[in-house]
């Protein structure tokens, strides 16, 4: 598989250890995704359903309160800690 990739161009995606365990994050914000935008639309066109995860991943970031960042969205948790220093 890995000589597959490297003769592609492309590099595996692993963790300093040789296990998969970094893509747990994406994993989660992909299911995450799933459930709560377009599961709920039903049948999309291509169009669409770009539509539908670009308006997502603003809301995600922009609008999203996070308990663990005080209560803020992720970019106003970043803006906040930009504008301290």
């Amino acid at each position: 598989y890995r000589a597959k990739l490297a003769g592609k161009g492309m590099v595996q995606s692993m963790s300093g250890k040789g296990n998969c365990w970094d893509n747990a994050p994406m994993e989660s914000f992909f299911g995450t995704l799933k459930t709560e935008s377009f599961y709920q639309e039903g049948v999309l066109s291509v169009a669409e359903l770009t539509e539908v995860i670009d308006d997502y991943i603003h809301y995600y970031n922009h609008e999203r309160i996070s308990l663990n960042l005080k209560k803020l969205s992720p970019v106003g948790y970043r803006t906040q800690l930009e504008q301290a220093v």
